[in-house]
């Protein structure tokens, strides 16, 4: 027994191990992102009971926990199982999404996008859907036309079948966040994969059609159509539509170069950014820790991206090219959209920030997303 236990030790953390032959600063980064994360969510949260002020940040550090050990799942699998099992990983999203929109789902935050578990604990298949998506695109484009290096126009076609159903289905939650997420997703992969240059600038007209139907249409609820009225002139209605925007703003100027000091943010303690501990918590980090801490933040996250980049530019394994690709749009863009509208830049949308915002589902995803980052580091399909 005992040797059975010295040999699984040494499989595990003996010389050659995974464990050692992981990318240590894309592991860095993402701890250093979570670390931070956590101290911002406790920060933001420690006001909000008396009686248990630090509840809501165990219950963040118990999703980290479970999502570093899903992240350590697919860190050491083969990653070719992915390939394997996309259409299933795929099949299973999609049926979360269409549950969501029976009985069974629930409203939170004005979304309908959750499944409750029981125990305060909650499931929200949006969120799965993003590494579902990339991993079955990734599938339909890794097989270029016969005797070039793009993908088949038949690929492409179905891709954005299998990405407009799912973007659908979140919509009708309505999710417009994550809805542009998923778009990012599809654009970056097929970008990723070769595609001709008429085939993007086709895609950005029909993309521009789509967004001037949805709004010529009416098809935008009418809080969604003032976040975007808001982000011209939040100052119009400072008490209204433009109240996130503007104390977003007040609360990350106020923190000028150095900040505040952890947990002596005013606009923080007195809660006046709404959502603070989850899509604004980059205006915790500005009030709190200044432009050098909102810099240290995003320089992680431009670390993350980099390594990302990376190991998909280096990788020959077509496949797992475009899932390294298809990663990094998606937390690129939705990095962009969380930090840009705290700073009055993008619309405002329920897009938490890779890493640092509170979150359960939204955390799961993001560790298997770097997992799977490593495991294709690991098996080390790279050209010499």
């Amino acid at each position: 027994m005992r040797v059975g236990r010295r040999s699984f030790a040494k499989r595990a953390v003996g010389p050659g191990a995974a464990v050692w032959r992981m990318d240590g600063v894309l592991l860095a980064a993402v701890v250093a992102l979570s670390v931070i994360g956590t101290l911002l969510v406790w920060s933001s949260t420690r006001t909000w009971s008396s009686a248990e002020p630090t509840g809501l940040a165990k219950k963040h550090v118990l999703n980290l926990c479970i999502g570093l050990a899903l992240y350590s799942v697919v860190a050491v699998s083969d990653y070719r199982w992915l390939r394997t099992y996309a259409p299933v990983l795929y099949g299973v999203a999609i049926l979360g999404l269409l549950l969501v929109i029976t009985p069974m789902g629930s409203t939170i935050n004005g979304h309908h996008s959750w499944i409750m578990l029981g125990g305060g604990f909650a499931v929200q298949p949006a969120e799965l859907a993003k590494p579902a998506l990339v991993v079955m695109m990734a599938r339909l484009l890794a097989r270029p036309a016969e005797g070039k290096d793009r993908p088949r126009p038949v690929d492409i076609l179905l891709c954005l079948a299998v990405s407009g159903v799912a973007a659908i289905l979140v919509m009708m939650q309505p999710d417009l966040g994550t809805t542009m997420v998923l778009m990012a997703i599809t654009a970056g992969v097929i970008v990723f994969a070769g595609i001709r240059k008429r085939w993007v600038l086709a895609g950005l007209v029909l993309a521009a059609l789509a967004a001037a139907a949805v709004w010529s249409l009416g098809l935008m609820k009418p809080y969604q159509v003032a976040r975007f009225t808001a982000l011209i002139d939040p100052s119009s209605d400072p008490r209204g539509v433009g109240y996130n925007s503007t104390q977003a703003l007040v609360a990350i100027g106020s923190g000028e170069v150095f900040g505040k000091g952890l947990f002596h943010g005013g606009q923080t303690t007195g809660r006046f950014v709404p959502e603070q501990h989850t899509d604004f918590i980059f205006t915790v980090a500005g009030e709190e820790l200044g432009f050098v801490g909102t810099v240290t933040v995003v320089a992680l996250l431009g670390v993350v991206l980099l390594r990302g980049v990376r190991i998909a530019r280096m990788c020959e394994d077509r496949f797992a090219a475009l899932v390294a690709g298809g990663i990094v749009a998606w937390m690129a863009f939705q990095t962009l959209v969380n930090v840009g509208m705290t700073i009055g830049i993008m619309p405002i949308t329920g897009v938490p920030l890779p890493f640092v915002s509170y979150g359960g589902t939204a955390t799961f995803a993001n560790m298997i997303a770097v997992g799977a980052l490593q495991a294709i580091h690991l098996r080390r399909p790279f050209a010499s």
